[in-house]
Parts: structure tokens; sequence; C-alpha cells
């Protein structure tokens, strides 16, 4: 007996070719949409590219006897001798310290200052007072850093300043500040936090308008107190927020504010006031020794580099908030 062999219809292509048509134009449109959005960032992938990326050559001159007439190329390789030279300078230990103990002043009074500040703000209820306390906290934030450091000295000056009228009306010694030592790092600070708080606080504050109201609602109907509202709720909102500005600031400290340094220090106070950044300028533009003002430089970036990792680590690990 012969087999029976089924013949199957073909399948119909007019249907098929139809939607290959419209994933074509799909494509086609999706291709053209990123090609506008890639043209849109051309601009700033060219700056990065120039003015961020194209300078790291320079970085050879942290292991070299960089001469400027002779170039990057011309000069002498000397590999670790400016890293050495600086790790076993008495320099190192001063510089290094000074920079540690500014970002500890800043980490436990500049950064919580804000969060308090905004925390505040959140539960003033008059929304003009509200205002107008947050416009004079975020005005200094504009003024140069210049004027602002020009202000400090006169506020602090030992003939004409504010503080030191006050000490002579109260029978005390009139004090030059700005040359003790053991003053430089209160001063610093607190320039810091009249400068930077109004601008760090609306930060906390955008994340403060995200919280859910109906939180507060169900917390005031189980008898919640404004305290408890804010320790079980309100600061556990803008944790995130707290976390990634906490990364950067670890990521930043030895990036110390080398304008408002290089303003207000001076040789007597130098053993507290000197920082890694400012011994980059004055090896670097005053000595003319290029090789070590950037050995100096990439040694900082590389520590920096190195504590943002590590307190997003620990971020991530404690709290699961974290910048990656």
């Amino acid at each position: 007996m012969k087999e029976k062999t089924l013949k199957l219809d073909p399948p119909v292509k007019s249907k098929n070719i139809f939607n290959l048509n419209i994933f074509q134009k799909k494509k086609s449109t999706f291709n053209n949409d990123q090609k506008t959005l890639y043209l849109i960032i051309l601009p700033f992938i060219l700056w990065y590219l120039i003015f961020a990326y194209k300078p790291m050559y320079g970085l050879l001159i942290a292991f070299k006897d960089y001469s400027l007439f002779r170039g990057i190329s011309g000069s002498d390789w000397v590999g670790l001798t400016n890293f050495t030279e600086f790790l076993t300078s008495p320099y190192f230990y001063t510089t290094l310290k000074n920079t540690i103990m500014l970002n500890i002043y800043s980490l436990f009074l500049e950064f919580p200052f804000a969060i308090v500040l905004a925390l505040m703000l959140n539960e003033v209820k008059n929304k003009y007072f509200r205002s107008l306390i947050q416009t004079a906290s975020f005005i200094p934030y504009f003024i140069a850093i210049v004027v602002a450091a020009g202000i400090t000295v006169n506020i602090l000056s030992p003939s004409t300043g504010v503080v030191n009228h006050i000490l002579a009306k109260l029978g005390l010694e009139r004090i030059y500040f700005l040359s003790k030592p053991e003053f430089f790092r209160g001063i610093f600070t607190g320039m810091n936090i009249w400068k930077s708080t109004g601008f760090n606080a609306v930060i906390y504050l955008a994340a403060l308008t995200s919280v859910d109201e109906s939180l507060y609602e169900a917390a005031k109907i189980d008898g919640a107190s404004k305290f408890q509202q804010l320790r079980y709720i309100t600061i556990p909102s803008i944790i995130p927020t707290i976390v990634v500005m906490l990364v950067l600031k670890v990521g930043s400290m030895l990036n110390v504010a080398f304008e408002t340094i290089l303003l207000l220090y001076q040789p007597a106070t130098y053993s507290t006031a000197d920082v890694i950044s400012t011994y980059v300028y004055r090896t670097g533009m005053l000595m003319q020794d290029f090789g070590l003002a950037t050995a100096v430089g990439l040694f900082n970036a590389i520590v920096g580099f190195l504590l943002v990792y590590s307190a997003n680590k620990w971020s991530k690990k404690i709290t699961s908030s974290s910048l990656w």
C-alpha cells in the first residue's frame, strides 16, 4: 500500500511581511531617535574628552624629572622617586593629618547641620516664614569664596573686627584669630557651615517632599508623637539621599576646600592649616617642582577613589543604599 503524504499549506506570507515591515519601521524610528539623543549629548562627550581625559596624559609628569623646556616626552624617567620623596618628607604627616582633621570637623559638624536645618524647615507650617528662612540660609552659597573669606577676615580682624570689639567691651584682650593655629579649624568649619548649609538643606528638603503624607496620617491615628514620626518615617525616608551625600563627602575627603584655606591660612597657621592641596600648590606653582606636585596630586586622587569605593561598599552592606 502506498503511504499517503500530508501536504501542509504554505504559510501566509502577506501577514508575516506586514509584521516584518512594522518591525523594520519601528526599528528605523528607534534608530532615528537614538541618533538625535547622541547628537544632543555629543558636545558633553567632547567636553569630557578634551578637558577631562586628554589632560590625563600629563600624569606622566609624576614619574619624570619634568623640565618645562624639554616637555613630557623629553624629560628623564625617574619612576617612583617623586612619590618616595613625598612619602618620606616631613610635610607628608603634617598635610595628611590636617586634611583628615579638617574633614572630620566637616563630617561631624557641617554634614549633619544641613540635615537638621532641613528637618526643622520641614516642620514649619507657615510657608512665608519657611521661605524666608530658606532664602536667608541659601543666599551665602551664591557669595564668591573670595568675598566670603574677606568677610571672615574682617569680622575676625584684631583692630576693626566685630568679634574683637565685643571682647574689648567685655574687658578681654583682643585676639588675632587667624594667626592662632588652634583657632583655624573652627574658623574654617564655621565659614563652610555658614556658606553651604542652605544649599545642602535644599537637597534634603527635595527628598522630604517625596514622603507619602498618608504615612503621617496613619501614624497620627496610631497616636505617634512628632518625635516618633520623625524617627520612624521622616529620617528613614531620606536615608538613601543621606547615604549618597555621605559617600560623595567621604570621596572628597582629601580634596578640602583649597581656595578657602589658601585665602585664610598664613605661615603661622601651617601646623594646622596646611593640607595636601595647598602643598601641591606651593610645590608646583611657587617651587616649580612640577614632578613632585603631580605625584602628590595623583596620590591624592588614588586615595580619594579608594575612599569612595570603600564608603560605597560599606553603605551597600549596612543600609542597602549605594551609588552603584
